[in-house]
Formats: structure tokens, sequence, C-alpha cells
């Protein structure tokens, strides 16, 4: 007799709006309840009938009811919706097509229709790229999607690769190459460099070389030529190649597949610096005394250039540790080798006394076999011969983004502003606690920034630095000129990658139009910066996206034969911390409840970085521990470690 009464929907309507209410983001569990995380100490329960109306990560705004001290939301407006593209799994019901979201902390079947962009048959199992059209709090009775296009087949064994890119919008393939491609009329006549007997060093398999390089011994030290790769040569700037570029703004580096942000027929062979052939480049020349010190302006000019040796790290790094068979084939190779190994020498020197150097930690390389699994993770530590690349780039850095800053009101810079302001008092304060002298005055200044890492690097463990690293701010791509704490650097840009990254073509394009003298220089803009920014950040969450995929992948051996490991704490939460494997790089959540078998015992401390049991600290940051995996999470590729 109750039903559609429109007295009794009215009363049910007047005590919902006499309920309180919060505003909160949605965080969902693999049991089909959530929370709604108000703020870091306050939550609500939501009951799975009312998840099915949002997803994890929505901003929302619920009703709160309350009985027997707790709490329970029930989610009312949409404020942000945290879900608009999607990559999913492609599933069909009473021939209808639904998509099933691959975010775990999703577990929804949404119906969908497909609305594909390059039409193609779609088959049930199908990775595919998925639209949100309709939300439930939205006045819909629920959620519906459209298929944008398939980005893979259900056994494509690149699947995962294709699905990261697809995840974080980057793209698949490289861009279109010109009908007609030929160098550029830039209005500056090229040095013919081609007699200077330069060579590269790169990794064995390496074919987009952008530096080539030439060093010879002078009275005072060193003088040392950098020639890199000519890209705008070739790519006019507002081209739809040159477009296609800014938009990309970097290649992208994944294990075992690259996306070029240039086509390879001008990253790995016209603009690739190839032994025995004559090249287009951007040349510089740097004076450096024998203690180090870069001196005076660089010379810089337009050149035709051509690399005489092709050489492998490996060899190199073998030759001047006095191992391994391979030789310089000639004197005047080996009378340069010796010459940069030693200037290399004499600039870590100088960085260590006036700038800033860190321990070097190894790269981490996938080996796959034919169908796309993991064969092997090679820890891959740098040698000297990558040093002295490594070196020979930083001062070229160095010196040209100093003349572009003397000679341009903008250019693409790398700063790092060390401390946030907010956060000076409580790093003093912890430098003071351990023994370490500071002012906000003197941390917010170059030198006395430098200073603090130069002591950092004395002590005996890295907890101190790990703690101090939440105080910091991240570096940013600017076209202001400014500090670089990290490198502890008064300017830091670089114009060395201009085939990879897309602010050294604008770096590049910029050299010129000086050397041109023009009177209206190009002029990068901020929203070039926070472009650039964007990408670099999107680019780096893929690339850790998908080595976790293919951690959990090539680590199920170990967890079956519970294979021990050494690893290093880099981070400490409330729920736990997190280590680093130093075998193969992958990264392991280690539970706080696993440390004592009564888990009231286990005391965790995140502000200080350390983890009690028993009332002992046991475990601090930058600890490094033996562990063995105990879990390996395949639907959100984490995994679980327990302490041996």
């Amino acid at each position: 007799m109750f039903k559609d009464n429109p007295l009794l929907a009215q009363l049910k309507q007047d005590i919902r709006e006499s309920l309180p209410t919060a505003e909160g983001t949605i965080k969902a569990t693999a049991k089909g309840y959530g929370f709604l995380e108000v703020d870091r100490k306050t939550s609500h329960f939501i009951a799975p009938p009312f998840m099915k109306k949002v997803m994890h990560g929505d901003k929302v705004s619920a009703v709160i009811r309350s009985e027997n001290d707790k709490t329970q939301a029930e989610p009312d407006k949409l404020i942000q919706q945290a879900v608009t593209r999607f990559v999913a799994t492609l599933g069909s019901r009473n021939g209808k097509w639904f998509v099933t979201p691959e975010n775990h902390n999703i577990n929804i079947n949404i119906n969908a229709k497909a609305d594909l962009q390059v039409p193609t048959k779609l088959v049930e199992g199908d990775w595919v790229l998925a639209e949100l059209k309709r939300h439930p709090l939205n006045g819909d009775n629920s959620f519906y999607a459209h298929i944008i296009h398939k980005i893979a087949a259900k056994d494509d064994p690149y699947a995962a690769w294709q699905c990261t890119l697809a995840r974080h919008n980057l793209p698949v393939v490289e861009p279109e190459l010109p009908e007609q491609l030929a160098v550029i009329d830039e209005g500056l006549a090229r040095e013919d460099l081609t007699k200077l007997r330069m060579f590269t060093i790169d990794g064995e398999s390496t074919r987009d070389m952008d530096d080539a390089l030439a060093i010879e011994t002078t009275e005072s030290g060193w003088r040392l030529t950098v020639a890199i790769a000519d890209p705008t040569a070739y790519i006019e700037a507002g081209s739809t190649l040159d477009l296609a570029a800014r938009d990309r703004a970097f290649t992208v580096y994944l294990p075992a597949r690259n996306v070029s942000m240039i086509p390879s027929r001008l990253s790995e062979e016209l603009c690739s610096l190839v032994a025995n052939e004559d090249r287009p480049a951007v040349v510089a020349t740097l004076e450096i005394t024998k203690d180090g010190t870069l001196t005076g302006e660089p010379k810089l000019c337009l050149a035709t250039v051509r690399s005489h040796y092709k050489l492998a790290y490996d060899k190199v790094s073998d030759w001047l540790e006095k191992t391994g068979d391979w030789q310089p084939e000639d004197g005047e190779l080996e009378t340069q080798l010796q010459a940069l190994h030693a200037m290399t020498q004499a600039r870590v020197n100088w960085r260590n006394e006036h700038a800033i150097t860190f321990p070097d930690r190894p790269d981490y390389r996938f080996e796959l076999n034919q169908d796309a699994s993991v064969k092997a993770v090679h820890a891959e530590h740098r040698r000297i011969a990558n040093s002295m690349i490594e070196e020979s780039m930083i001062v070229a850095n160095i010196a040209v983004s100093t003349w572009l800053r003397n000679h341009s009101d903008k250019a693409v810079y790398n700063v790092h502003l060390g401390f946030e302001d907010e956060q000076l008092d409580a790093a003093v304060a912890l430098i003071s606690e351990h023994g370490g002298e500071a002012s906000a005055e003197s941390l917010k200044s170059l030198s006395g920034f430098c200073q603090l890492r130069r002591w950092l690097n004395t002590l005996e463990t890295g907890y101190l630095d790990s703690r101090l690293r939440k105080f910091q701010s991240f570096s940013e791509v600017q076209v202001e000129p400014g500090q670089h704490y990290g490198m502890g650097l008064d300017c830091y840009g670089t114009w060395t990658s201009p085939i990879r990254k897309y602010g050294d073509m604008i770096n590049h394009r910029l050299i010129k139009a000086i050397l041109r003298k023009e009177s209206q220089l190009p002029q990068p803009t901020a929203d070039d910066a926070e472009h650039l920014t964007e990408r670099r950040k999107r680019n780096r969450f893929a690339e850790r996206d998908l080595s976790d995929f293919l951690y959990a992948q090539y680590l199920q051996q170990a967890l079956a034969e519970k294979q021990e490991f050494s690893a290093e704490i880099f981070d400490i939460n409330r729920g736990g911390m997190r280590a680093r494997l130093v075998a193969n790089g992958a990264m392991v959540f280690i539970p706080a409840p696993t440390l004592h078998a009564d888990k009231k015992q286990v005391k965790v401390n995140a502000d200080e970085g350390v983890i009690l049991v028993e009332g002992d600290v046991k475990h601090r940051l930058a600890d490094v521990v033996t562990v063995r995996l105990s879990e390996i999470k395949a639907l959100n590729r984490s995994l679980v470690a327990e302490i041996i």
C-alpha cells in the first residue's frame, strides 16, 4: 500500500537532506566495498550496493549516516570523474559488448558499443581503449562506454607494451616520414670538420648516435670538441613533422621497444653520427684547464662532421682497465682516449669540489625471449667509458646553457630549487639532530646546499639523505634560467640529445638564430615548458608500469623457489616499507604486520623513517635487508616480500 507513495518518498527525501554530507575521494577494494577518503585521518565505509554507482578515484559528495559510532557514506553527487578513457578487455553477453577495465580497483563490467575510430574486427578477449559516456551519479541508471579503438589482440605477445602506451596516452608508432627530406638552407655556412678525427662511444647495438667527440691536450689542459646531431637541419619549424615531434616531446624508451620522437630514418640514419659518413651537426669547442675548470665561452658553429671511429662502452672500459682483447685501431685514437680519460677524472674532481656528484647506481636492462617473456634482467653498472661520455655531455651542456643565458632572454633549462620553502625549518632541525650545521638561509643558497650534499656523502649510511629528500622540490623544465641545486650548478640546460628530446631541438634553433644575429630571437614559452614537464612525467610512469608488469612475470620462479635477495629500503609508510632488490631493480612491499608474530609489537614511524619492533628501532630508510618474495599480485603488478 506504500508503493509509489509520494508522501513517503518526500519523507525519505526530507530525512536524507537533513543528514550531514562530506566530500572525498572513492577508494575501492577487491571485495566490493569501499571507502570515502575525506582526508588523511577521516574515511567512511561504503557498502557494495553503493559502490556500483562510483569508480575508484571519483571525487564525490556523499550523505553520511551514523550508527553505533560507525559511519557509512552513500555517494550522492559527482564532483570530479576519475575515469574518462581507459584500457579494458572486451567481452560479450547476449550478442552485446561489455568492457572490463584493466584497473584492478574498478571491479565492474560496463556495457559498451563499438564506436571505432579505425574500423577493425573485434574479438572477445581483445584489448581496447574505451571512453566512459555515462555515469550513475549524473542521473543515469548505470555506467556506459564507447569502444574507441582496438589496442591489441588477446594473443599478442606485446599486448602489455601497447596497453601501457594507450594507458598513458602515448604514441605507439613513430611519426610519418615526409616524402621529401633534404637539408634546409638555414642562412649559415657550415664549416667542414670532416678531417677532424672524431669518434663515438655508445652501446654495441645503439643506432641513434647523437654525439661525437674529438679532444686534444693543450698547455693549459684540454680542448674538447663536441658535435651533436642536427635534426633541425631537416625539420623546419612549424612543419607537420615538427609539430608531431613537439607533441611527443621525447622518445619513449620501454624495455626492448622504443617509440622514436622523430622518424627512425632521421634518428638512426640521416642524423645519426654513424661512422665514416658525413653528417650535419651543431658543434661546440670547449677549453678545460688541468684542474677541470671550464674557461671562457664555447665556440659554437654549424658544421659537417664525420665520425671516424665507432666505439663501444665496454670495449673502451676494458682497454682502460687493461683487460679484454680490444685495442684502439691507431695511435691517434689511443691518444684521444687517454686524453678524454684524464679530462674526465679532472672534471669529476672539479664537480666533487665545486658542484655535486652522486654515488653511481646501476641501470637495469630486460632481456626478452622471442615470445616477449623475460629471459633475464641485467644490472649494468656505470664504467669508466660511460663516465667519459657523461662528463663530456655535462660540461658541454653547462657551457652552452650558460652561453644561451648570456645571449637570449629565454631558452629551455632544467631547474631544481632545492628544499621547499615550507620544509626549510624541518630540514634544519633534522640536520642539526644528526650533528650537521645548516640554517634556512644557507639551505636556500646554492653554495650552502652543495656543502650539505658533500657532508651527506661522507656519512656511513644514506638514512639522513633519504629523509631529507622528502623535503626537496622536484626538478622542472623552465624557459627562464635558474639554478640546478640537484647538480650544484648555477645554470643547466641540455642541447646534446635533439633526436630524442624536443627541448634540445628548441635550443638548437635558438643557437642558430643567435649565430645568425637575428634581432628577434625565437622564444620558448611557459606552455612549452609545461608540456615538456608533463610529457617527461608521463613517459616515466609508462616505463615504470611496464617494468612492474615484467618483474611480476619474471620473478614467478623466484617466488616458487623461495629465492633470497638483498634489498635497500627506500620508503617507509604506515602500511610497511618499500625496498628495491639490488640484483635486478624490482620494487617490493614489505607489510609491517609481517615483521613480528604479534603485530601489536610493530610500530611504524613514517615521519622519522623507522619501524620499531618490541620498542626498538629495527629498520630504517636506506638499510639493506635480506628478503624473499611471499606473493606476486598479478592484477596490480605488485611484489610482496618478507624479511628473512
